[in-house]
Parts: C-alpha cells; sequence; structure tokens
C-alpha cells in the first residue's frame, strides 16, 4: 500500500511539474511574440484602416502646410547644404545662378519629378506639390 501511495504521489507531482513546466513555457512564448510584435501598422490614403485614419501628406505638426524653410530645413537639407552628389548648395550664387536662368518652371518640375541625382520630391515622400515649390522658392530667394 505504501508503495502504491509513493507511486500514486510520483504520478500527481509529475503531472504538477509538467503542468507548471507547460505554462511556464506558454508564457515564455507569449512574452516572446509580444516583444517581437510590430508596433505599427501601414495604412496608406485610400485603404480602409480600421480606426486609424492614414497620415494626412502635406500637413506639419500644427495640420497646415509646412513652409519652404520648414521643408529645406526637415529635408532639403541633408543635400543642398553639403552639395552632395551635386546639389547646388544653399545660398551659393554660382550654382544656382545657371538653374534659375532656366526658369522657376522648370526647377519646379525638376523637384516634382527628380532630376540627376535628385529623386521625385526630393525624397520628401509626404510634402505636397506646393509645398516642394516653396521649398524651391526658399532656396533659390537665398541663393540670388
Amino acid at each position: 500500500m505504501k508503495k502504491l501511495m509513493v507511486a500514486l504521489a510520483s504520478v500527481v507531482f509529475g503531472f504538477a511539474v509538467t503542468g507548471y513546466a507547460m505554462a511556464s513555457a506558454k508564457s515564455a512564448d507569449e512574452e516572446i511574440k509580444a516583444r517581437i510584435a510590430p508596433i505599427g501598422e501601414v495604412c496608406e490614403q485610400g485603404q480602409s484602416c480600421g480606426s486609424a485614419a492614414p497620415a494626412q501628406a502635406s500637413a506639419g505638426s500644427s495640420g497646415k502646410p509646412r513652409t519652404g524653410k520648414e521643408i529645406f530645413e526637415q529635408v532639403c537639407t541633408a543635400c543642398h547644404t553639403p552639395g552632395a552628389l551635386g546639389a547646388p548648395k544653399f545660398g551659393n550664387k554660382a550654382d544656382w545662378a545657371p538653374r534659375i536662368a532656366k526658369g522657376m518652371d522648370t526647377l519646379y518640375q525638376h523637384a516634382l519629378n527628380g532630376f540627376n541625382a535628385m529623386p521625385p520630391h526630393g525624397t520628401c515622400t509626404n510634402c505636397s506639390e506646393q509645398e516642394i515649390k516653396e521649398a524651391v522658392d526658399y532656396m533659390t530667394s537665398h541663393s540670388k
């Protein structure tokens, strides 16, 4: 009888330990899944995004279109301050003069559609056409 009780206790203890181990493993798996879960989702304009609204293009933190100076400082300065890949340097009249001579419409088209090493919108994927033009106006007004 004593052997039967010891055997039964061993079985019960074994089930308890196994259950605890399985619960711990499940808990660890859930913790790992929580740590590596995406922190957000991409929602593009025109898609059904549940309760989240897509980000509005061409709006600064105030909800208003950004100024040319703001766009320059946020985006354009990366290339136009050092003259990266042949970009005309901000404030450098010699760099800008031949470009300005081609006319503002040409400069706008180059900025909007890309030109040479500059990609369309100068990498500002959330800039409106008007904001890009304002940035061009800002750069050229400081380079005449």
